[in-house]
């Protein structure tokens, strides 16, 4: 009888023990992102990418920066084991000179259920101009593209579309992209590679959605640590057009519809 309460015993020790051990882990390639000196307007952007080192599934439940000028955006779906998630944090520096220094808290069901990061920088002015020697410029990060211009032809009012741009650092630093702007606000970027290493290529894409009709020309600035042309332009072409779908509505039914 002893004996059998013994090897019962043993079985739930080891069942609990491999529950406890049957969970997700993250782990992150960094968990501090430096953006250096950036100019006040920037929309400072950094993608940490984190992957899951256990055996379990992980849900990341939400992202809390700890400031509202930090905003935050994640993987929604779950992380499967041996996959990887992106969690982009966006700093607003616009009427914030100076150094900064925020964490971000992510929540998950992974053996660690928080995890903080941080993002930090300084905000100089917004005409930042700054003196490099010519060696320090020599050793810079370049950004090169294979193409400066897009055009996505016909576009609907309010469509989001993707113009896809290689690129290449042709430096000798890691190249990292920092942020984009443009007069609309409608674009938004994503890069293949957060940190693209001396001669490497990676693809840019920029999500565009016009709220304008007609043609289009919205220049993009391209915010990088590249010293010797850290202001790089794009330019993305559109002929928008009147949504179809809600010209699709109005023709429901049997009457016509009125406007109101």
């Amino acid at each position: 009888m002893i004996r059998k309460q013994y090897v019962l015993t043993l079985l739930c020790l080891i069942f609990a023990v491999c529950t406890v051990k049957a969970q997700g882990e993250l782990s992150f390639e960094k968990e501090t992102h430096d953006f250096g000196t950036i100019a006040e307007g920037t929309l400072a952007t950094y993608e940490f990418r984190v992957k899951n080192v256990g055996d379990q599934p992980i849900i990341i439940a939400s992202v809390q920066p700890s400031c509202g000028c930090t905003t935050p955006s994640w993987t929604k779906e779950p992380i499967l084991p041996g996959k990887i998630g992106v969690i982009k944090a966006v700093y607003n520096s616009t009427g914030r000179p100076g150094p900064f220094h925020k964490a971000i808290t992510v929540s998950s069901n992974a053996t660690a259920p928080t995890q903080v990061l941080y993002i930090k920088g300084e905000v100089g002015p917004k005409d930042l101009k700054t003196s490099y020697t010519p060696e320090q410029k020599a050793k810079s990060p370049r950004l090169a593209f294979g193409s400066t211009n897009y055009n996505f032809g016909k576009l609907e009012k309010g469509q989001k579309a993707i113009a896809r741009f290689t690129i290449k650092n042709t430096g000798l630093q890691p190249l990292m992209i920092q942020g984009v702007k443009s007069a609309c606000n409608c674009v938004n970027y994503r890069v293949s590679v957060p940190e693209i290493k001396a001669g490497q290529t990676a693809v840019l894409e920029l999500s565009y959605m016009p709220m304008l009709l007609n043609e289009q020309n919205e220049v993009v600035t391209i915010l990088s640590n590249d010293i010797v042309m850290p202001n790089l332009r794009l330019t993305l072409k559109a002929n928008v057009v009147e949504s179809l779908a809600s010209k699709n509505m109005l023709r429901e039914g049997k009457e016509p519809v009125p406007f109101r």
